[in-house]
């Protein structure tokens, strides 16, 4: 995804500013139906808060509402007509059973958009996005992998 195509299966797209992280983030919330989950793995700093912002800001949610959950676990925003997005960060959970523990299938079944960083072994019905993130000096390496269909 080098162009102005949106995400697909198998595509990657290559940043090298957080604000083209956040461009790939709201090109994906345009495909996004709800429901669906979204799992973000990457190192730390590899800009996944940053591309959920551009989530956010394609669902039509304010973009500076976005904050890392790390130490929240969960964060949920809302846009103006009433999409949600749920926003979880695996990364200090034992493990996956922890992360299933907070309620992320039930937003999803209810009809948010469900955002997971760090999602360890987490399985979720539905369609599930991938995103995986690489880092290359000040290069970001962002592979998105569809639902199938």
């Amino acid at each position: 995804m080098t162009g102005s195509a949106g995400p697909g299966a198998g595509e990657t797209a290559v940043t090298t500013t957080p604000e083209a992280s956040e461009a790939v983030g709201r090109r994906l919330a345009a495909q996004l139906a709800p429901g669906d989950v979204v799992l973000l793995d990457g190192p730390l700093g590899a800009g996944k808060t940053r591309l959920v912002t551009g989530i956010a800001a394609g669902l039509g949610i304010d973009p500076t509402e976005v904050h890392s959950p790390s130490y929240t676990l969960v964060n949920e925003y809302e846009g103006a007509d009433g999409r949600l997005l749920v926003h979880a960060d695996g990364y200090r959970l034992a493990d996956s059973a922890a992360l299933d523990d907070l309620g992320l299938e039930e937003a999803a079944a209810e009809g948010a958009v469900v955002a997971i960083e760090w999602p360890r072994a987490f399985t979720a019905g539905g369609r599930v996005w991938r995103v995986v993130m690489e880092v290359a000096g000040e290069q970001r390496r962002i592979r998105i992998t569809a639902p199938a269909p």
